[in-house]
């Protein structure tokens, strides 16, 4: 059992840049593969980024490729979301989840842990 609580969502305006966090307890870090998905009003939850075990796999979504990064301290138990160049589109809810899997998955289904997520808007 793992449990997530993610931080560093806000309001900011269009190319200003955020940290998001997702620390983590009951399980280290360094045990999982993790990844970042976003849910905006009336829409799907999507995949956003993920992370292998060691941190020597990434994989971010195209909508976020060159803008976003995930990156890890397994020391600190804790993975990360820089945000950079944020659009309005962007704005949504972001949820940090875990899985024991080694495969870094895109769907929602590959991961039986999650946050409550934080909220990031991004407007004028």
């Amino acid at each position: 059992q793992v449990q997530l609580v993610e931080s560093g969502g806000g309001l900011v305006q269009p190319g200003d840049s955020l940290r998001l966090s997702c620390s983590a307890s009951g399980r280290t870090v360094s045990s999982s593969t993790m990844g970042w998905f976003r849910q905006a009003s009336g829409k799907e939850r999507e995949f956003v980024a993920g992370i292998s075990r060691n941190g020597g796999v990434t994989s971010h979504a195209d909508s976020v490729k060159g803008r976003f990064r995930i990156a890890r301290d397994n020391a600190k138990n804790t993975v990360y979301l820089q945000m950079d160049s944020l659009k309005p589109e962007d704005t949504a809810v972001y949820y940090c989840a875990a899985t024991t899997s080694y495969a870094i998955a895109t769907n929602r289904a590959g991961y039986p842990y999650w946050g409550q997520g934080t909220q990031v808007t991004v407007s004028s």
